[in-house]
């Protein structure tokens, strides 16, 4: 299975519904909305899936990609969807495991885009939110994506976190796009 990307690149999916890839429509309207921001940012994407938001992210020439993703087929798929799309000078990296526990790995680092695309009813949006505010993961006016239902049982989101705060909200059929921004001082 493939889907397509920025600049017609063809880009490899798992077969069967281990992943979901986000929709081609949410994928441009992510971008429409963060054009101008994308070229030389620092692209965390969280529960990686296929890979498409980084790999669609470097193809509008981010500086850095990494993924967390928990199934080592997806992980692999990234790899590869990566590889094909990045430049010499772009750094990616994929890393393996419960994107909860291998937050922690990110310490210290800053993304000025972070996309969180988690299982819908998977009880992952207020602790990995959480867990981003707590380690400081989002940059000074940077974004995070939060691809959800738009179902409000099966995606509970917070409003606020101590550094996060919610600033834009988009429904595009069966999926929901909830953007935070850090409210830390430049």
């Amino acid at each position: 299975m493939s889907i397509r990307i920025y600049g017609n690149r063809e880009l490899k999916t798992l077969p069967g519904l281990e992943t979901r890839p986000t929709p081609a429509r949410v994928r441009q309207a992510v971008f429409n909305i963060w054009q101008g921001s994308i070229a030389d940012c620092r692209w965390l994407d969280l529960c990686g899936g296929s890979g498409a938001m980084g790999a669609e992210a470097l193809c509008r020439e981010a500086q850095m990609a990494i993924a967390i993703e928990r199934a080592s087929a997806a992980c692999d798929i990234i790899e590869q969807n990566w590889q094909k799309v990045a430049s010499a000078s772009q750094t990616i990296r994929v890393i393996r495991g419960d994107v909860l526990d291998r937050l922690i790995d990110l310490a210290g680092q800053t993304f000025d885009r972070i996309y969180f695309d988690p299982p819908y009813a998977g009880g992952l949006y207020q602790p990995i939110l959480a867990e981003i505010d707590r380690l400081q993961l989002l940059a000074p006016l940077g974004e995070i994506a939060v691809e959800h239902s738009p179902d409000p049982q099966l995606s509970i989101l917070p409003a606020s976190l101590p550094t996060l705060e919610l600033c834009l909200h988009k429904v595009y059929g069966n999926t929901a796009i909830s953007f935070y921004r850090s409210t830390i001082e430049v």
